[in-house]
């Protein structure tokens, strides 16, 4: 007799696609998923119902942030940043011209100095950078203890400023008499500039002086002997033979 055709019939031991029969009847993997899915579709409604109002006020919540953000930074910010610039202009042509009295507190023509800007813009770029102009000028004109606070009020960023801040900082140190702590802020000057011979060079030397004058002749030879070689090229690098050969002779 001929087989049957078997195409589109069950295999042999598999369960009916049919209505179960019976309460011993097996249950299709379909269906499981089929229960599941709308267990965790029943599951999520009723967390959302028990949790709407947290969800909902959530969400407003999220939404008044984000809106606040940026009216802060459309209607506050930027015209905050746009006239402590302009205000602080007056006080940037006093400081180039060396008169740092001026560029603190009276500019002149209507502008503010770098301590009231400081005060009234801190939150700003322009006010932050009025923290490193008052630093300086305050190292300037002997007030090294305000020097002090404003250069380490500066956030500085970038491959420049960071190396600047320190440089200030090592200043009013070693004037104040805190030959150490000077010591560390022209070692972390000199990293923070990395590969800017400039200014690395600059800070190199200040630091190998420095050590020289504190009698650790081997740390400034260390320290001048690295001038010549890594930064070669900086204009302070023409005097570190001269150093070398005297901290060698009293080694």
């Amino acid at each position: 007799m001929a087989k049957k055709n078997n195409i589109g019939r069950r295999p042999q031991g598999t369960p009916s696609t049919g209505r179960p029969r019976g309460t011993s009847a097996p249950v299709l993997e379909g269906d499981e998923t089929l229960v599941d899915l709308v267990e965790v579709r029943d599951q999520g409604l009723d967390f959302f119902e028990r949790n709407r109002n947290i969800i909902v006020f959530g969400a407003i919540a999220i939404a008044l942030l984000v809106a606040g953000y940026f009216v802060y930074k459309t209607f506050v910010q930027i015209p905050a940043e746009k006239t402590a610039m302009a205000e602080m202009q007056q006080a940037q042509i006093q400081f180039e011209r060396d008169s740092f009295n001026l560029a603190l507190v009276n500019p002149g023509q209507g502008g503010l100095g770098f301590v009231d800007i400081v005060d009234q813009y801190g939150s700003t770029k322009a006010g932050n950078l009025a923290n490193y102009y008052a630093a300086v000028s305050y190292l300037n004109v002997g007030k090294y203890e305000a020097a002090l606070d404003y250069a380490k009020s500066f956030d500085a960023s970038g491959t420049l400023l960071p190396a600047m801040k320190y440089g200030v900082i090592g200043d009013a140190e070693s004037e104040l008499g805190n030959m150490d702590a000077a010591i560390s802020s022209y070692r972390s000057a000199v990293d923070a500039a990395g590969d800017n011979f400039v200014t690395a060079g600059y800070y190199l030397n200040k630091l190998g002086l420095l050590l020289r004058n504190q009698g650790k002749t081997t740390e400034a030879l260390e320290a001048f002997k690295r001038l010549k070689t890594d930064y070669g090229q900086s204009p302070e690098a023409a005097q570190a033979d001269k150093y070398i050969s005297m901290l060698e002779m009293a080694n």
